[in-house]
């Protein structure tokens, strides 16, 4: 751990953070809001508007993996045009919500097993760096936001309030990634963090924790011994365990387009 004096220069450091967080809402896993959702400008709204019905339908388990979503109905469900559904469903296809196909229209994303095995592969890549940072850096500030942390995740989770819960997890490493300093490693996590919430919405069993606050707590305290390398070896445990509790395969949807929108 740093001395008092190097403590409280960096405790003095602002270290702002970019990212918002929220709950998808209908007992859903977190997700992070994406630009797409705040977008400004003519037509904004009704974008913003069908892009979160898509990305909440998803995160709620409501569009599974596969589910065709075709121009007509959305237009008819959002009284748009097919050119505005269009430019929506191309921006969810560049954040991996959506895949377009030729001649064969809109499908929600299915992760294949190398996608999903090569992304958790980079987080814990990033994480690890993360978290070498924050344990030769944090400050006597940066433990205490850190420990209020994990008391809101500890009150979530005996308030069974997992939405909050569920965020307050994604949070955690995102909060992580804002006190190692480096905004490269930061900002990337962000991305791939945003990945990995829909990939766990999708493929993660009913009544699974996303997040285990133990595990949150262990390599919390291990940061506050300095012991970077059982830091680093319990988030990389940690993030092996979240893969490894998902499943490739669910149970294809029956409701129609509107309900599995939310607008029924």
């Amino acid at each position: 751990m740093p001395d008092a004096t190097a403590s409280k220069s960096k405790s003095q450091r602002k270290r702002p953070l970019t990212t918002k967080v929220r709950a998808a809402g209908h007992g859903s896993q977190s997700a992070l809001e994406t630009p797409q959702m705040r977008e400004p400008g003519a037509g904004g709204d009704v974008e913003a508007r069908i892009y979160r019905a898509v990305f909440d339908g998803v995160m709620s388990h409501r569009l599974a993996p596969g589910t065709k979503l075709p121009e007509a109905p959305l237009c008819d469900l959002f009284g748009v045009s097919r050119s505005v559904v269009r430019k929506v469903l191309q921006r969810l296809e560049h954040d991996h919500i959506v895949q377009l196909r030729p001649n064969r229209g809109a499908i929600v994303a299915i992760p294949t097993r190398a996608e999903t095995q090569q992304i958790f592969e980079a987080r814990r890549a990033l994480e690890a760096a993360i978290v070498r940072l924050v344990a030769e850096r944090a400050t006597t500030k940066d433990l205490k936001a850190l420990r209020d942390q994990l008391r809101a995740e500890q009150e979530a989770m005996h308030r069974f309030d997992q939405p909050s819960w569920a965020r307050l997890a994604s949070t955690y490493h995102l909060r992580l990634a804002e006190l190692s300093g480096n905004l490269i490693l930061q900002r990337y996590l962000i991305e791939i963090v945003s990945r990995c919430s829909l990939i766990v919405a999708v493929l993660q069993p009913a009544g699974n924790a996303a997040c285990e606050h133990d595990e949150h707590e262990r390599i919390v305290d291990c940061i506050a011994r300095g012991d970077a390398d059982q830091a680093v070896a319990l988030m990389n445990a940690h993030l092996f365990d979240l893969e490894r509790h998902l499943t490739l395969e669910r149970p294809a949807t029956q409701n129609d387009l509107a309900h599995m929108l939310g607008l029924a």
